[in-house]
């Protein structure tokens, strides 16, 4: 992993929370960082979020976006973890 991802998260969970999502960088020893995010309205709508070679990545290997598009990728995280009426919100 790219030893900017920490920043890349970092720049990332600041645009979640701006739009009302908790996320949480962590970044334990010895270990790559990722980011925690969860809507706040429904607690179970919860997703890790990696950042690697310039992309924003979903932990099965899927792209979220490109790191330099940081509202776009807040916008395609904040659709998985989206309420719809049946997760009881």
């Amino acid at each position: 992993m790219s030893c900017t991802s920490a920043p890349a998260l970092d720049t990332l969970a600041a645009e979640l929370r701006r739009r009302g999502h908790e996320a949480q960088l962590i970044a334990p020893d010895g270990r790559e960082p990722w980011l925690a995010v969860r809507n706040p309205q429904v607690p179970m709508l919860a997703e890790t979020v990696l950042a690697h070679n310039d992309w924003f990545w979903w932990p099965w290997r899927d792209r979220i976006g490109p790191a330099d598009d940081v509202p776009a990728a807040a916008d395609r995280v904040l659709r998985v973890l989206a309420a719809t009426s049946g997760d009881g919100a």
